[in-house]
């Protein structure tokens, strides 16, 4: 049985808790009003880059194992039953703001079916490639957000390119998302081209690294099970605090 690199596990573990605490306070401050703060700067940047560290780990971790179409096909059918739950909140009342048409699973899950086609090139190559699409990437939202860019349909969303009124609670375009994924495979090729720990003297089986590992090796799964929960106990939250008041 192949060895796992702890550090990488315990990163994607590191990542995964993040986009918990983030759907936490979301669902606390956002979505159900059930306290008032004011984000502080590290939540922020937990927020806007947390997804992009989370990209280029899962690109560096692509180059290191097999079956990357059927892995890339898991996953992007995991975000599509996460569409479909959050197409049937709408209907609950929930604003449809709320669905996610092509959120971080959708995104991982193209790049990881895209993998076949970049796996045979150089590490210079991947990353050569990586920045020219990131750039795109950045330089497509800036012309979004800027309102240059427009387009009159909605096809072109998993790009970066949408229509007017277009809003998701969860949007990770493949520009310039694919692109921090090639740079994180030319990590992978360079940093991790003997598939061996770069730390092999660090105690992996510490309790709070052990931790660590533990959720990155089921961070799918995580992913999956944390927002149900969390909109359970928020919900639970508020009705107590109704029958109360």
């Amino acid at each position: 049985m192949k060895k796992r690199i702890w550090e990488l596990d315990a990163l994607r573990g590191l990542c995964i808790l993040g986009v918990v605490i983030v759907h936490l306070l979301f669902d606390l401050v956002e979505l159900y009003r059930i306290v008032k703060w004011d984000y502080p700067q590290w939540f922020a940047f937990l927020k806007n880059w947390g997804g992009i560290v989370f990209l280029i780990l899962s690109g560096t971790c692509v180059t290191l194992g097999s079956h990357s179409v059927r892995r890339g096909l898991i996953v992007f059918g995991c975000g599509m039953v996460i569409t479909a739950v959050t197409y049937g909140m709408t209907h609950m009342g929930f604003h449809k703001s709320m669905i996610i048409y092509f959120g971080v699973l959708h995104c991982l899950g193209v790049c990881m079916l895209l993998w076949s086609t970049y796996k045979n090139m150089p590490w210079w190559g991947l990353l050569l490639h990586g920045i020219v699409l990131a750039a795109l990437g950045l330089y497509i939202m800036d012309l979004m957000s800027a309102r240059e860019l427009s387009t009159t349909t909605q096809w072109l969303m998993p790009l970066g390119i949408y229509g007017k009124g277009f809003a998701s609670s969860d949007y990770f375009p493949l520009l310039p998302h694919l692109g921090f994924f090639l740079m994180g495979a030319a990590l992978g090729k360079t940093l991790y081209k003997n598939k061996t720990s770069l730390l092999p003297k660090v105690n992996e089986k510490n309790v709070i690294i052990w931790f660590f590992r533990f959720c990155g090796k089921h961070s799918l799964w995580i992913y999956l099970l944390h927002q149900p929960l969390l909109n359970g106990i928020c919900y639970l939250i508020t009705m107590l605090k109704t029958s109360g008041g």
